[in-house]
């Protein structure tokens, strides 16, 4: 399947929204708060990870909203012209994915009434894109049944990092699709060694396509302070009052994952559809996850932004980053040193997971 077949077998009021929050604290000290993670090119390919994700979106809808912080909004707009500026939604503040959703559901059903919407993260990589654009066009499909669908990703590992959906029976008439039976947050290493040997699980990937009005609908039921605040919001949003509105309301609204706050409940109540698929995805989560999709060199070192020489003894799998002098790594397994202009950063690959801690203190 082409990218342009996939576009034709999609309906026309496909809308993509795009969240871009989060800061990525993992990948500190190359993400700071003031330059996520979703705006750097992390794999050296000429491209960051928005642009690679707007472009993977556009060859499935010309409809892409992108829902990003006050502060990061025109280093966005920079990097991706093609979305128009009033498809660029700018929160003042984080209030968690639910908020972020929500205001973009409300905007995009004032604007144009109830439409299918689907919802992809700034910050992931995708690389089988044809597997791509099957899965949304079957998730797509499901989401007219009236379902909340998220797109799961076929474990590749027993790993504890992500969120596990564990798939029900087939979804009546959408072949693909499957109901969910329920939500596992982040299981021990031993859970999931075990759900990768029962089967049936797929990773959480925080993909999710549904109708504006469905999704609206059950936010009204389960958080109606959030409901009740985007849809002034977005009553507002193409006004002068706009400013105003958002000021006044938007500090007030729950701050709540969309996982918690809808897809959970509403799949225990047997709404929740997911669609597993292989799409070459990673969430280049840490240093670790980053490394592993690098090529090393001849003597097994992976250099990303450097020309200084680096000298490994006995050091294997050493991943450097940054830097303009000499690096030697001497006696250090799985070694990462980054270095940019506010720090350095030292650690090894099996402890890239607490990289947050330490820039937490920073």
């Amino acid at each position: 399947m082409t990218d342009t077949t996939a576009r034709h077998a999609l309906p026309s009021d496909l809308v993509a929204v795009v969240p871009a929050g989060g800061v990525g604290s993992r990948l500190w000290p190359l993400s700071q708060p003031t330059r996520p993670k979703f705006l750097l090119d992390l794999l050296g390919t000429g491209s960051t990870l928005i642009q690679d994700t707007v472009t993977r979106l556009s060859a499935l809808t010309d409809e892409v909203y992108i829902v990003t912080g006050a502060r990061h909004a025109d280093a966005v707009a920079a990097q991706v012209p093609q979305v128009p500026a009033d498809h660029l939604i700018s929160e003042p503040s984080p209030r968690d994915s639910m908020a972020a959703i929500a205001l973009a559901a409300a905007i995009i059903e004032q604007r144009r009434g109830p439409s299918i919407m689907g919802s992809f993260a700034a910050d992931h990589v995708i690389t089988e894109t044809e597997a791509f654009a099957t899965a949304v066009t079957t998730a797509v499909e499901a989401a007219r049944t009236g379902k909340i669908v998220t797109i799961g990703i076929q474990p590749t590992e027993p790993s504890s990092a992500f969120g596990y959906i564990k798939q029900g029976p087939g979804l009546d008439g959408v072949d693909g699709a499957m109901e969910v039976a329920e939500f596992t947050e982040k299981p021990d290493p031993e859970t999931a060694a075990q759900m990768l040997a029962d089967g049936g699980y797929v990773w959480n990937a925080g993909m999710f396509v549904v109708g504006t009005d469905v999704l609206l609908g059950h936010l009204e039921r389960l958080q109606p302070a959030i409901h009740d605040g985007v849809r002034r919001i977005a009553a507002a949003w193409d006004t002068p009052e706009r400013d105003a509105t958002l000021d006044e309301l938007w500090p007030t609204l729950t701050k709540i994952a969309i996982d918690n706050a809808i897809a959970e409940p509403v799949a225990l109540e047997g709404g929740v559809a997911v669609v597993p698929a292989s799409l070459g995805w990673h969430d280049i989560g840490d240093f670790d996850s980053l490394a592993g999709m690098l090529t090393p060199d001849s003597e097994g070192l992976i250099k990303v932004d450097r020309k200084e020489p680096v000298k490994l003894v006995d050091a294997p799998g050493a991943l450097v980053m940054g830097g303009t002098k000499p690096v030697a790594i001497v006696g250090v397994k799985d070694a990462v040193v980054v270095i940019t202009d506010e720090a350095l950063l030292i650690t090894t690959r099996p402890q890239a997971q607490a990289v947050k801690h330490a820039s937490a203190g920073l």
